[in-house]
């Protein structure tokens, strides 16, 4: 698994049920400034489904999505 960027903000959702993870990060991306990188670290096979929709409804790009094991990696960029 690559390093997420240095200015990436790093969210621990490991153990966490939908739809806790994405609720935690459009909270998460509110502080985010344009540009920014989110990633999210989750454990729910459903964040494959969820995280995926949340950025075509909300406009943030998702860079990458990767599995490892039992975890889930999500990078999202913050869109304006």
């Amino acid at each position: 698994m690559s390093a997420p960027p240095p200015a990436a903000l790093v969210l621990d959702m490991r153990g966490l049920r939908c739809p806790q993870p994405v609720l935690r990060a459009k909270k998460a991306l509110r502080s985010l400034s344009e540009g920014e990188s989110l990633v999210l670290e989750c454990t729910d096979p459903l964040t494959v489904i969820d995280v995926p929709h949340f950025c075509n409804q909300t406009g943030h790009r998702l860079a990458a999505q990767e599995r490892k094991d039992a975890l889930y990696v999500f990078t999202i960029v913050k869109r304006a």
